[in-house]
């Protein structure tokens, strides 16, 4: 196999596609996402049976019992996946709209409208449902897309993308719109990665080693997502009750995704009442912890945390922690191994609660609430395609209109430069 040549005829169908997608009508595509809902129901047990490969191969590769799940696929969460297209089907399409118009001196009529990027490519791991809904919002958006999956999950995601692939060409959609990459051989991720002249931008969505080589390597723009090292950070004036629950439901609701957290930091004055009752709770949740010497101190059973633990995103019930003078230390201590992700203080000073939220560098951070709510639906966006961690060209959950940009628009009568 010709990998370079393999990859440009996919880019070459995908950036065709692009530009017919981009002046494709809101009910044409609405039309194309609901048949394709329909789709994965109608073949839902074709789409157990290859998930069923997927989850023995992960099980003789010794994947952990949260990296299962996340790759797992069955009759709820197809028909989540075929709910999920039919809320992007809804949702109102960010493509034409116009931002702001305005009038020069010279009487040009300037406008500023919405406009899709383009091809957008995926690279992305474990989970099958991030083939759905990265197709969904990227027709729903006007864009064309390439998909490229992980190992793991290579016989999901190939019959998922058959299937909606069918649906979406026979309602309307152009060929090339969704293109996948069967192969898993490493060396497709690399020369994707190149593929300048035909994708506009790509989007890693997984692990550090994933995210780090794809920003590293690549000669594409690129949009972070995922990378999760989240913190919750106990005040001294914290309602201890309250803090308790946040970092249970943080930690343990899903370990195994980017906006659970991996550490705790508490402030010396509330941690000896504090940590004992939270451990027990914790520890019969099945949480392995891992402490600094002063929380070890009141915590004598636990592990004593390494230097790797701080900036280490677990996916896993493991939580590190830390006991810190005070805020001034939780601050630096987020600056240091934070990700940019999601972060969040307990307290019921109006203050620290303030310096917080202006301090602290993160696409979410929170007072009071668990950073389990960074998430498209959550925050009302409707779907999403990833947690952005950077700062260009957006920030946070990427919904439909941040799978778009701007497009300039200037009316004259006439006018010449002078």
């Amino acid at each position: 196999m010709n990998v370079k040549q393999y990859l440009i005829e996919k880019g070459k169908l995908a950036k065709s596609a692009s530009r017919k997608m981009a002046i494709k009508e809101t009910h044409v595509k609405n039309t194309a996402l609901k048949a394709m809902a329909e789709a994965l129901m109608e073949n839902k047990n074709s789409i157990i049976s290859a998930n069923i490969k997927d989850m023995e191969n992960g099980r003789q590769k010794g994947l952990s019992q949260y990296m299962l799940d996340r790759l797992l696929l069955n009759e709820k969460r197809i028909y989540d996946m075929a709910n999920g297209l039919n809320e992007v089907a809804s949702l109102r399409d960010p493509v034409g709209e116009v931002e702001k118009m305005w009038r020069t001196e010279n009487n040009l009529q300037i406008g500023q409208i919405r406009v899709p990027l383009g091809v957008i490519g995926m690279i992305y791991e474990s989970r099958p449902n991030v083939t759905v809904d990265a197709a969904a919002l990227c027709i729903k958006a006007g864009n064309s897309v390439i998909l490229r999956g992980g190992t793991e999950a290579i016989n999901s995601n190939t019959i998922l993308v058959n299937i909606i692939k069918k649906a979406a060409i026979e309602n309307g959609l152009p060929q090339g719109c969704i293109e996948f990459i069967e192969f898993t051989d490493r060396q497709v991720v690399k020369e994707m990665m190149r593929l300048n002249e035909y994708i506009d931008v790509l989007i890693p969505r997984g692990g550090a080693g994933l995210i780090n080589s794809v920003v590293n390597n690549a000669t594409i723009p690129v949009i972070k997502t995922g990378v999760g090292n989240c913190h919750i950070y106990i005040d001294e004036s914290a309602d201890l009750k309250m803090a308790e629950d946040i970092v249970i439901n943080a930690k343990t609701q899903r370990p195994a995704v980017c906006n659970a957290i991996e550490t705790i930091l508490v402030n010396k004055n509330v941690a000896k009442k504090f940590l004992p009752q939270l451990a027990e709770k914790l520890i019969k949740l099945g949480v392995e912890l891992r402490g600094c010497s002063a929380s070890k101190n009141i915590l004598s059973n636990i592990k004593l945390a390494s230097e790797e633990d701080w900036a280490t995103e677990y996916l896993d019930l493991i939580l590190a922690i830390k006991v810190v003078e005070s805020i001034d230390g939780a601050i630096e201590h987020i600056y240091k191994y934070g990700t940019n992700h999601s972060e969040a203080i307990i307290t019921n000073d109006y203050k620290n609660s303030q310096r917080f939220l202006k301090e602290i560098d993160a696409a979410a951070v929170y007072v009071n609430a668990s950073t389990r709510f960074t998430d498209g639906s959550q925050f009302g966006f409707g779907a999403e395609i990833g947690i952005s961690t950077q700062k260009l060209h957006t920030r946070g959950p990427m919904g439909l209109k941040e799978l778009t940009t701007i497009k300039n628009i200037i009316y004259g009568e006439g006018q010449i430069r002078e």
